[in-house]
């Protein structure tokens, strides 16, 4: 069976796209052919798939498969560049309705070159502190914040927030690739998270400016991770250690976030998405 796809990425993150509007029902196992694409030297390399599906409740539904095949409730990267998608082909505006394993979420396009979306505003929702909405077992609706988290050598403090995804948030000097591919996956894979984790070391610059790096579940080392930027910069504030708004600087470039700092409030992303090819993938390969 023949794919086309479209390859776009925010900062980086970098996902392939399959539309498969009116096809929902064919039998296609999205988790083996997100392994087998996304691998950087027998596919065509990516961060995962992301399937855009019809919505009755909104513009289009996008489902994402991590490249391990593991499926993902949201990715905020991955929803800036769909909405350019959308944008750029004419199947929504520049307000639009996602729906996502996370709930509907609401990107607007803010800046266009040539008639193309290039920045896009996310309307995030609300950040939860609860542990158990990041899958923290046994913590139940307490928050989980600048806490111990026991490791195999020593401890560490950690802060958890869920953006519809699990998130996994460590406060000090920003890690170097080596040290992050080195600890991510054993905070990925840490008993307290049966579910696993995304993982992300945060540094304050100063009370408007983060400097960050990822480890995500099923991507591994990532370039970008937006749901990640926002649940550090709702942590950060909810702290009390920095303040909005916040430039957020990422190994594949600088995001915008604003947080109101109430339960209710919603995170709001900025940033930018771009489109890189597309193609035509056989699968399974022949």
């Amino acid at each position: 069976m023949r794919w086309e796809f479209w390859k776009l990425h925010g900062l980086g993150n970098d996902y392939l796209y399959f539309d498969i509007r009116g096809r929902e029902e064919q039998a296609i196992d999205w988790p083996s052919l997100a392994k087998g694409i996304s691998d950087r030297h027998f596919g065509v390399g990516s961060d995962g798939i992301i399937t855009i599906g019809l919505s009755h409740r909104a513009d289009a539904r996008m489902v994402i498969y991590n490249a391990d095949g593991s499926r993902s409730e949201m990715c905020g990267n991955g929803l800036r560049a769909l909405s350019k998608w959308l944008y750029d082909r004419g199947v929504a505006g520049p307000q639009q309705a996602i729906e996502t394993d996370a709930g509907i979420l609401y990107p607007e396009v803010v800046e266009t070159v040539g008639g193309r979306a290039v920045r896009i505003r996310v309307n995030m929702g609300a950040p939860r502190f609860a542990g158990a909405a990041s899958g923290l077992a046994g913590w139940g609706d307490r928050p989980f914040l600048d806490q111990e988290l026991p490791l195999d050598t020593g401890s560490l403090r950690a802060s958890v927030v869920s953006m519809g995804n699990p998130h996994l948030i460590i406060i000090g000097d920003r890690w170097d690739p080596a040290t992050m591919a080195r600890i991510g996956p054993e905070l990925e894979h840490h008993p307290w998270f049966p579910k696993r984790i995304n993982v992300h070391s945060v540094q304050i610059a100063d009370p408007h400016h983060l400097v960050m790096r990822h480890w995500e579940r099923g991507a591994g080392l990532t370039l970008a991770c937006g749901t990640g930027v926002a649940a550090s910069a709702a942590c950060v504030i909810r702290l009390g250690r920095a303040a909005t708004p916040l430039t957020v600087d990422v190994p594949g470039g600088t995001m915008d976030v604003e947080w109101g700092g109430g339960d209710k409030d919603p995170v709001f992303l900025t940033g930018p998405a771009a489109e890189v090819f597309s193609g035509v993938y056989e699968w399974p390969p022949v």
